[in-house]
Parts: structure tokens; sequence; C-alpha cells
């Protein structure tokens, strides 16, 4: 499959770095001719993203022709996608090394009380079961080298659904 027009639906648990990573690609990747967009998707609500997402990933409008759509979206709205049927999808789960290292990378945003951090691990854990559902796998436990695992990915022809 040529990668012209792909959906590439990116997603993970919080804390596996998903932004960071996604910001360093995005710096290069729009060189590149790919457009980011990043939202959430939810079962019987309309997505909060700054374009209609499912005209979008049909290729109805809102991209140019012909140009790879990179989608930040989290994991339930990601099964909402796989199942839609939607062509020249590319599924790539978001992963971190192991649960302690997840747990360290939450709990050191300092960001959210502990009762916040306990609840994004029991999701974290319930989600993470879900990734033999994707395509690929990237584990982000460095990420230059998670940068360039996903560039390559996104430069080959990769088949989809």
């Amino acid at each position: 499959m040529s990668k012209r027009g792909r959906r590439i639906v990116i997603s993970g648990p919080a804390g596996v770095g998903k932004s960071l990573l996604l910001e360093t690609l995005e710096r290069r990747a729009s060189r590149r001719g790919f457009q980011v967009g990043h939202g959430v998707v939810e079962p019987g609500a309309r997505a909060r993203m700054p374009w209609p997402w499912p005209r979008v990933l049909r290729g109805e409008e809102g991209i140019e022709s012909g140009a790879e759509l990179l989608l930040n979206i989290d994991v339930q709205g990601a099964r909402l996608v796989r199942d839609s049927g939607i062509p020249c999808l590319v599924t790539v789960f978001i992963d971190a090394p192991s649960e302690e290292e997840l747990q360290r990378r939450l709990t050191g945003r300092a960001a959210d009380s502990e009762e916040d951090i306990r609840q994004r691990l029991e999701i974290a854990r319930s989600e993470r079961k879900e990734k033999s559902a994707y395509q690929h796998i990237v584990v982000n436990d460095d990420l230059d080298r998670a940068v360039q695992e996903l560039e390559a990915l996104l430069e080959a022809p990769i088949e989809s659904n």
C-alpha cells in the first residue's frame, strides 16, 4: 500500500509520553507533509477536535489531497476508529517500558493528586491490555529511539486494515 492518504492513529495510556513523542515528531513531520490532529473521541458524543473527524478520516474533507494524517486519540476513541472500517488506517500503540516506569512518570508530573494517579494507573492497566489490537507497538523507553521507530513506521509503505 502507498503511504498516500493514510490515517495513522497514535494512542496509549496517560503517562507513556505520547505528547512529547508527537511534539518531537510533529516538528520533523511538518517538513514532510504530515498533518497532525489531536483530540478525544467519545462514544455517543462529538469529538472535541477542530475538524469533523469522521469525514476527515474517510478522506472527505479537512486535509490536503493525499496528505497523511496523524491522530493522537485516546485508547477508547482509537477502538471506535478501528471498528469503523476506515480505509488506509494504521494504528500505533505507544507504551511505557513497564508499569513501574508508568507510575514513576505519572507521579513525577506533580500535577495530579494521589487518587488521580491511582485512577490513571487503573485505567492504564486496562488500556495496556488492548495493545494487541494495534498493528504496531512503540515502547517509549528512550525518546530519540521511540521517535526514530515511529518515523520508520511512517516512512514505510505499511499495509493497513
